[in-house]
This record gives structure tokens, sequence and C-alpha cells, in this order.
């Protein structure tokens, strides 16, 4: 069986009611649990539990392929907040399809937003996205202290720059 063949064996659905473990599963499989607090259980069940859209890509078997969160006010803009596709199904046009059914269920007149992770950062240019170049952030605060935790999950700090 070809690639071809495989990537019509893939369903997408809305999964409100996702698991946060399959969801942290398929997000190391992708890679992105690198980026993610996947040990912080409370956490992650927030992240599911508040998101607007999660948008499921599945094989004929039921695993998790991918996975598309978003925050969206269904009028204007729309967050796409974790964009993953475990790495042996990368190639399959998933990842594209799951931006696309995003965008499709949040509605086409919002806009869609993503911050890219560096690794992933030549991928949206390759299926149509626009870089945009003013684009801002203030890291999470993971502690009591008074200043933000400088690894902002998409933003990369200056020294961090340097020694990539």
């Amino acid at each position: 069986m070809g690639a071809g063949y495989l990537r019509f064996m893939i369903s997408y659905n809305q999964e409100a009611d996702l698991s946060v473990s399959e969801f942290v599963d398929c997000l190391t499989r992708s890679t992105l649990a690198e980026r993610r607090p996947v040990d912080d259980l409370e956490t992650m069940e927030g992240m599911l539990r508040n998101a607007d859209l999660i948008i499921t890509a599945r094989n004929s078997a039921g695993l998790l392929v991918g996975v598309s969160r978003a925050i969206t006010d269904f009028h204007y803009c729309t967050y796409l907040s974790d964009l993953a596709v475990d790495q042996q199904f990368q190639g399959q046009k998933i990842g594209r399809e799951l931006i696309r059914q995003t965008h499709l269920r949040a509605g086409l007149k919002t806009m869609l937003v993503l911050l890219s992770a560096p690794k992933a950062q030549t991928y949206y240019p390759h299926i149509g996205m626009q870089q945009h170049p003013s684009a801002w952030c203030i890291s999470r605060q993971t502690s009591t202290k008074s200043q933000p935790d400088r690894t902002c999950d998409s933003c990369v700090d200056e020294s961090e720059e340097k020694t990539s």
C-alpha cells in the first residue's frame, strides 16, 4: 500500500471529549510534546476542555494520528494553538487537512493564526500560509515569581537562537 492509499483511510472529526491520554500520546508521537507541559495533567486537561475546537485525524484502526486544537470566537479570529501529526503519518497532507477542517468549522471569515514551532517554520509557507512579521507574546508564568517564564512555547529567546 502506498502513501496515497493510506491518505484515504484517515477520518477527520470534531472531538470535544478527546481524552488527555490520547492527546498526550499523539503529541509525543509528533514531537510537539517537547514544547508542551505533558507531565502536568491538570494543564493538559484544561487545554482540552477549554478549547473551542478539537479536530482529530484517525486511521482505520481508530488510532489518533493527528490533532488540531483551536480557540475561536467563530466570527473574527481563530488561534490554532496545537497542530500535531504522528511522525509516521507525516507527508500525507494530514496537517493541511486538519488546518482546513479547523478553519471550516471555525468559519472561513475568521483569520486563522498560529505560532509555529521552530522546526515547523518551513512547513506553513509550503501549504499556502503567509508569515506575519509582527507577532508578539508574553511567556507563560509557571510559578509565583514576578517575571514570566522565558520559554514561550513557540517564541525563541535570543540567547537560545544564538546557541542553536
